[in-house]
Order: C-alpha cells, then structure tokens, then sequence
C-alpha cells in the first residue's frame, strides 16, 4: 500500500495535522524554555556601582532581637546589608549589595532621596538611648573591637564601590528628627582619621569662631548651610522643629559633647568651615584607582 493511503481516512488525516503540529509547538517551547541568549561581547564604559551611599544605623536591641527584626517578616518588615554584632564582634550579611535592603525609610541627602534605592547600610548592635533610674537619657558607647570592625568594612565597601567621602553618613543626617542614631558615642572623628570621610579643618574653625561670638546670624542662615550641607531643612526663617532636629543631628557628628539643637559661636563656624572651600579636609586619599568588582 502506498504511504499516501495510510491517511486516506479523514480521522486519520486531522490526527497526523495535530501530532506535526504538538510536534512543532513542542520544539518551540523547548527553543524559549533556555531564556534569551545573552551576548557580552561588549561593556559599556559609561557605568558605576548602585550603591552611592553607606548610611550607619544602631539598632536598639541586642543581637537576638536585631538579627530577628533585621530577617524575620513583620508588619514593618526593616533589613539591611550588614550586622555587626557587639560580643563576640562578627559582621553578617544579611542582604546582597547588589540588592536593595529596607534600613533607610523616608530619607534625603544632598538633592537625593529614597536612599534604599542607592545605598548600603550598616546595622551596628547597640542598645542606643536608655533612660536611667533618675529619668536622664544615655547612648550606649560602642567597644573599640567593634568599631575596628566597622571601620574595616566601610573601606571594604567604599573600596568596591567608590562611594565619596561625603556621602557616608548617619540615619540621623537623612532623616533628622525621625532617627537619632548612630547617636553622638559613635566616633565619626574615627572614620576621619583613617581617611572614610572628611573632617572639618580645626584652624579654619578656631578662626571662624570669634567671628560669630558677638552676634549669631538668623535662622534663615543655619537652615542655608545645613542645606547646603545636605539636610532636608526648612526654609522657613523660623526655628521650626526640622531645623532643630537637622541641627542637633549635625552636632552629633561633628560636636557630640554638646547637642541641644540651639546655635551658638563654634556650631556656627563649623557649619561655615564645612561649606567652604578647603574647609573639609581627608587625611587619607582612598585608592579609587582599581575598577569596582563585586566581592560576591
């Protein structure tokens, strides 16, 4: 019998049409099954790291209860990058760097804002503000073992991913009033002196100072240099509470002995010192020179 007779029936026919098509379906779906094919023949230039900021938090709790907060799912579910614990020191990762990790909430910096998005952050184990018997608040200082800890991370992280000097900053600088931490014991002079971030030239300081000891300028001037500074402040005139808080979070960093949110001779000049030109100076230059690789 010849071939064409075997599909003289009409059943016959339809069938052998389904079976070459489901055939061919079948081949198709196999071809798209093993994704899209990716040729990496060429690399832009024109390219840099997500990551253009490193924000410091503490996290008001001890390990146990920070490490559950930072991982387990919540109504308020927070993470970050990284956990530094206090006893015994240990860093962990909790989030890729190449991901965006929920530690920064409504924040700004600089003209930048939403800084999950384009950050890193670092949760250090601290217990933070603590009211005592007699009612007065007091941060927690951190021990040098972890501060050695977390210094040597930021250079591992501003190292792989080229993030300026200027843009390591606290929870409390983007979201002032919000967040206090990491609090006024966390020694941001440290980071200075091994070259992380820059630091307000003290003979500029000293100059300045006498400058503003007679009369301070106005409201409208401190909430001028906090902007330019960085802080999301008011425009107001007024000492309204943004401008308070924006103040006291400055203070924290670059005078922690005192920072009761009112301007006075030395906050003036630092805020003057630190918008100048030559006023913030690096006592070491971070070696950019290598291109950004991820460690992972």
């Amino acid at each position: 019998m010849h071939a064409t007779m075997k599909f003289g029936f009409p059943f016959l026919q339809r069938f052998a049409h389904t079976g070459l098509m489901g055939l061919l379906g079948a081949l198709l779906l196999g071809g798209c099954a093993s994704g899209v094919r990716i040729d990496t023949t060429y690399n832009s230039e024109n390219q840099d790291s997500r990551a253009q900021f490193l924000v410091l938090h503490y996290t008001v709790g001890n390990f146990e209860s920070s490490l559950a907060t930072l991982t387990k799912p919540s109504n308020r579910a927070v993470s970050s990058h990284y956990l530094v614990r206090d006893d015994p020191v240990v860093t962990y990762r909790l989030v890729d760097e190449n991901r965006r990790a929920w530690h920064a909430g409504p924040s700004f910096w600089g003209g930048y804002s939403n800084l999950n998005a384009s950050s890193i952050g670092i949760e250090i184990v601290n217990a933070g503000p603590v009211v005592g018997a007699d009612g007065t608040t007091r941060y927690t200082s951190f021990s040098q073992a972890q501060i050695n800890e977390v210094v040597a991370l930021c250079k591992e992280i501003v190292a792989r991913h080229q993030i300026r000097p200027d843009r390591i900053i606290g929870h409390s600088d983007i979201a002032p009033g919000r967040k206090q931490d990491p609090g006024p014991l966390f020694p941001w002079k440290r980071l200075a002196d091994e070259g992380l971030i820059a630091w307000p030239d003290a003979a500029m300081v000293a100059a300045k100072r006498p400058l503003y000891e007679f009369q301070l300028p106005d409201a409208k001037w401190f909430q001028g240099k906090l902007s330019d500074h960085g802080y999301n402040t008011s425009h107001s005139g007024e000492w309204d509470a943004l401008t308070r808080d924006s103040l006291i979070s400055f203070q924290m960093k670059y005078r922690p002995a005192k920072y009761d949110g009112r301007p006075d001779a030395e906050i003036a000049a630092l805020l003057d010192v630190v918008n100048a030109p030559q006023g913030m100076v690096l006592s070491k230059a971070m070696d950019f020179s290598k291109p950004y690789t991820s460690r992972w």
